[in-house]
């Protein structure tokens, strides 16, 4: 047992060395301190643990994931700034067959999944409760991207500008049809009743999201406009319906990598002739291997395409795209508010969920804050029609007068 620490001690010091770009501190647990990089440190690991990254399993990403939500290592400053040193080092391809210390990639590649499968993976993350949400998103329970037309914009008004972004992408007229594809708690679906004047339909497999958000529609009395249902966009397109305008904002990472062609041709069905769909996503620069942390913990079933991945699906169809548009850094602004948020909500979330639990999902949002800031990861809107569009303007300059 030993000589296996030593040899743990001896990795643990090589693995830390690899560092360049930046610099960290870490204290051992016999007492001894290391700086590793050049600089001054921007961190401090403490260890509880000389096996934090059990580097003899070979996936230093579910290693690492586990050590620190068993509290086997702690990070004094911000989880971030190692996450986002690692990427810059390169130990994230050089040091496992998973992809890196935290690997908050999402990209497993999923087979067949049952609509029951599916269902369960979309609740094992969405419906831990409206409450829990509700104490660190924004009021809208916006969670995905936000558009900052300032880095210090407000996140209600950048939510807001995110839903008014991509609802004048679609160039709404009153009286057309929407569906909103996820539509997590309905703030897009009430926005484009309430403003554009159109029949919307959201759709979820969340039966948390669902309620909350047919709470939110009958509050405002748009339940003659609006509606959120619980299905399958499948079921909608076996069926024959059809739609003006489709948005999809935050889903298309669930539906799997075997079923990109099948949502891609499911679109189509759904979209009438002439009609508008706005697919807004988080694309990865690079394909690569499954992270089985994430998969295990966060998103059961996630998987995240390349653009060109994507861009190929839709362009196999009769959907022909108009724009596309890189929305990346929003993401970092958005996820660092919500680890704000997180924070100063930890004592109330303690009240329901375990230490585990709050280390688990601290984590994630600063391990996804570090791939954006790092640009492993992006996020893209792609606007596409069915066919030759109706009333598209030749610039976009009407999305910006409009508001």
């Amino acid at each position: 047992m030993k000589a296996q620490q030593m040899l743990t001690g001896r990795g643990l010091h090589w693995l830390f060395q690899q560092v360049r770009g930046g610099s960290f501190r870490v204290a051992y647990t016999d007492g001894t301190i290391e700086h590793y990089g050049d600089g001054e440190p921007q961190f401090t690991v403490r260890l509880r643990d000389d096996d934090i990254f059990n580097l003899w399993s070979g996936d230093l990403s579910m290693s690492f994931g586990e050590a620190y939500m068993d509290g086997r290592f702690e990070v004094e400053g911000d989880l971030a700034d190692l996450v986002a040193l690692a990427i810059r080092s390169g130990l994230m391809s050089a040091t496992e067959t998973a992809e890196g210390l935290t690997g908050t990639a999402l990209r497993v590649a999923a087979g067949i999944r049952s609509l029951k499968r599916q269902t369960e993976d979309i609740g094992h993350h969405y419906d831990l409760g409206n409450d829990f949400f509700r104490l660190w998103l924004d009021e809208s329970l916006t969670y995905s991207c936000a558009y900052f037309r300032n880095a210090s914009d407000t996140l209600e008004r950048a939510q807001l500008q995110k839903v008014e972004h991509s609802l004048g992408k679609l160039r709404l007229q009153p009286g057309e049809t929407l569906l909103d594809i996820g539509c997590g708690w309905g703030a897009l679906v009430i926005r484009a009743a309430e403003r554009f004047g159109v029949q919307a339909l959201g759709i979820t497999l969340s039966n948390e999201q669902r309620v909350g958000a047919m709470a939110a529609i009958t509050s405002r009395g748009l339940s003659d406009k609006a509606r959120v249902q619980l299905v399958d966009y499948g079921t909608l397109a076996r069926e024959g319906r059809q739609f003006d305008k489709i948005v999809s904002i935050g889903m298309i990472e669930h539906v799997g990598k075997a079923h990109l062609a099948e949502f891609a041709r499911d679109v189509e069905t759904m979209l009438r002739p002439g009609g508008l769909a706005l697919l807004h996503l988080i694309t990865t620069i690079k394909d690569g291997p499954t992270n089985r942390w994430v998969e295990k913990y966060i998103f059961p079933g996630g998987y995240i395409p390349t653009l060109a991945e994507m861009v190929d699906q839709l362009s196999a169809q009769d959907l022909h795209i108009w724009d596309v548009e890189n929305l990346g850094p929003h993401y970092r602004l958005t996820l660092d508010e919500w680890s704000e948020r997180f924070e100063r909500a930890v004592p109330r979330i303690r009240e329901r969920f375990d230490e585990r639990f709050v280390r688990m999902w601290r984590l994630y949002l600063r391990g996804f804050s570090a791939k954006f800031r790092e640009a492993t990861l992006e996020v893209h809107q792609i606007l596409v029609s069915r066919g030759n569009p109706r009333n598209l303007s030749l610039t976009r300059e009407d999305i910006y007068r409009a508001r």
